[in-house]
């Protein structure tokens, strides 16, 4: 019997051995620069939009300032995984995440068909001048309360952006629109839910409410603002501007409920960011955030697994 069993754990033995060789060997396999092939999905059946569809500069523009948004907020929601106050936030944040992540492939790479790169290709190998998201998604994630105000700021915005964008001229950013905004109402009720629970827990998760809403309110106007870009986009993108009057209806509402008022939060010496984002002037924390998401594709130009 013990025989048997010696001659079934050198069987096994044999078959662990053979199965490491194997590994090594592909591993071996792989090129100078990295390159490790393991079995590819077609990721880009994932995509939204048009797929024979090209941008013009104008429209690639514009959706590279909505895919640069969503793709650092989705950097930045992230870094929550295994840090946030419990497990479901844990789940809640990289769902959202997630979905940010899948607006920004779709966008980036419509933007991409106009100078024929990859969502990659603008995700990894642009340096900090060359994106365009609002300073609103820059903010670092302080404590939880920050990320709160932040994701009810940037969801409320993005609701009303989607629903408008889906009655957008061009079929591809209509597509990726009617998409996203279902995934954005979700979203915004996780952050309003969030804000209404802080406002109304304790002293202390109260007082963290308003200093985040006290740091994160001078960002909000750059969301709004208008510029050469929405005169050229006529019947392509709404202005923004125009998305301010549902903004403010869907704030004021959440605020009334959390018994939160404008001077709670502000003060007359505080005015709004100059913000500059959309031209390429950013804040100082994107520089980081950016060495940080990239730091992989460019140590290994080419890697693929």
């Amino acid at each position: 019997m013990n025989a048997q069993r010696n001659d079934a754990e050198r069987r096994d033995a044999a078959s662990i051995a053979a199965m490491h060789q194997a590994d090594a060997d592909a591993v071996h396999a792989a090129d100078e620069h990295g390159h490790v092939s393991v079995d590819e999905l077609d990721l880009a059946a994932e995509l939204s939009g048009v797929p024979s569809a090209t941008a013009s500069p104008d429209v690639a523009e514009y959706a590279l300032r909505l895919g640069d948004d969503a793709l650092i907020l989705s950097q930045q929601l992230g870094w929550w995984i295994s840090r946030a106050p419990e497990l479901e936030e844990d789940m809640a944040l990289a769902n959202i995440a997630l979905d940010l992540l899948g607006h920004a492939r779709s966008l980036l790479h419509y933007a991409g068909t106009a100078t024929d790169r990859t969502e990659d290709d603008l995700a990894y190998w642009r340096d900090e001048h060359e994106f365009r998201c609002a300073w609103l998604f820059e903010q670092p994630n302080g404590d939880f309360a920050h990320t709160i105000a932040r994701g009810l700021i940037a969801a409320a915005f993005m609701q009303e952006l989607y629903t408008a964008l889906t009655a957008s001229t061009d079929a591809s950013l209509a597509a990726i629109a009617a998409k996203a905004v279902k995934e954005v109402a979700y979203h915004r009720d996780h952050a309003v839910q969030w804000t209404l629970r802080l406002a109304g827990g304790t002293d202390e998760s109260r007082r963290r409410m308003l200093v985040a809403l006290t740091d994160l309110w001078p960002y909000t106007d750059e969301l709004f603002r208008d510029d050469e870009l929405h005169d050229r986009l006529e019947g392509v993108a709404p202005r923004p501007s125009s998305l301010r009057a549902g903004f403010d209806a869907v704030w004021g509402a959440v605020l009334a409920e959390a018994e939160i008022t404008e001077a709670d939060f502000t003060h007359p010496r505080i005015g709004q960011s100059s913000g500059g984002g959309r031209f390429g002037n950013h804040s100082t924390h994107l520089g980081p955030l950016l060495a940080e998401m990239q730091v992989l594709a460019r140590r290994h130009p080419g890697a693929k697994w």
